[in-house]
């Protein structure tokens, strides 16, 4: 059975192999979690080592990160298209459907692979599965709008909840809050985000159809990669 420590060094290989594709005056963009950590490490020691890029991250946790290793950084609203974009899933599928958002960032995560033209996911091998939803699906949504979601969410057959910490409401970047909704395994992810997409009041959710160009998966000492 594989440890916690096997699945990190799992992470890091397929960091490593992603951030091979990185080349000199490319526009990058920088996922959040545990998984993309080890992408913006490898990227701040290729930098040091003469990478000339920019940078767009995807959270005030991740822009952090990558100031403190010399990473230039851009903000988004001057960019037309993002090159190659490098972040985590907390599941994925051997189709390239994704449930994101364990970490707060989806909103941003989102809209930074929508601007990408080559979108590159990275993973270790406890989070491929065959059916999505055993991980819950975060919806980001205005604050004004939790309980009427919460109730939306509730006539669609999900159960829900507000992400909480510290005993009160979890606040993303954006200062929005996170419902994380449970439907249970999910037969039909497209049909769940249409249906997401038409709740008023939700500004993104956790899963992530068609922005996956490649998933590289880190198995022992092999990265195995699925694609389109």
């Amino acid at each position: 059975m594989k440890t916690k420590s096997d699945f990190e060094r799992e992470k890091e290989l397929a960091a490593k192999e992603a951030v091979k594709l990185i080349g000199d005056n490319m526009i990058v963009g920088l996922g959040t979690g545990s998984t993309a950590y080890y992408a913006i490490m490898e990227i701040g020691q290729r930098v040091k080592e003469g990478l000339k890029i920019k940078a767009v991250p995807t959270s005030e946790e991740t822009e952090k990160l990558a100031a403190s290793l010399n990473i230039e950084l851009i903000d988004i609203k001057t960019v037309d298209a993002i090159d190659l974009t490098i972040d985590g899933a907390d599941e994925f599928t051997s189709e390239l459907m994704m449930i994101k958002g364990g970490g707060g960032a989806l909103f941003r995560e989102k809209i930074v692979l929508s601007l990408t033209k080559k979108k590159i996911i990275i993973s270790d091998s406890s989070k491929k599965v065959e059916m999505l939803g055993k991980f819950k699906v975060p919806v980001e949504v205005v604050p004004f709008a939790a309980n009427y979601v919460l109730k939306q969410i509730a006539s669609k057959g999900g159960s829900s909840e507000l992400r909480m910490k510290d005993g009160r409401e979890f606040l993303t970047d954006q200062e929005n809050y996170i419902i994380d909704a449970d439907f249970g395994l999910i037969d039909d992810p497209k049909t769940l985000s249409t249906l997401l997409n038409g709740i008023e009041g939700v500004l993104a959710h956790g899963l992530f159809i068609e922005l996956a160009d490649q998933i590289i998966m880190g198995d022992g000492d092999t990265a195995i990669v699925f694609e389109k």
